[in-house]
């Protein structure tokens, strides 16, 4: 009669198992969301810098006439 106990209790684990992977989730949505809100003010600059170094870069192609 117990092994008929333990057995019913492990095959209850797939709910169990449902619960572990939203908590997770829900940590790493929370992780991304907070260190979205804290780079938030450094993102105009950098996108900014990233435009520079490719127009610079494109134009240096483009003085030279790139591959010929």
């Amino acid at each position: 009669m117990e092994d008929y106990k333990m057995n019913k209790l492990f095959k209850n684990r797939k709910g169990q198992n449902t619960v572990e992977y939203l908590l997770m989730l829900a940590v790493v949505v929370g992780v991304v969301l907070i260190a979205g809100v804290a780079l938030k003010k450094y993102m105009p600059t950098l996108f900014a810098s990233i435009q520079s170094m490719i127009n610079g870069a494109a134009s240096t192609l483009g003085a030279s006439g790139g591959n010929q």
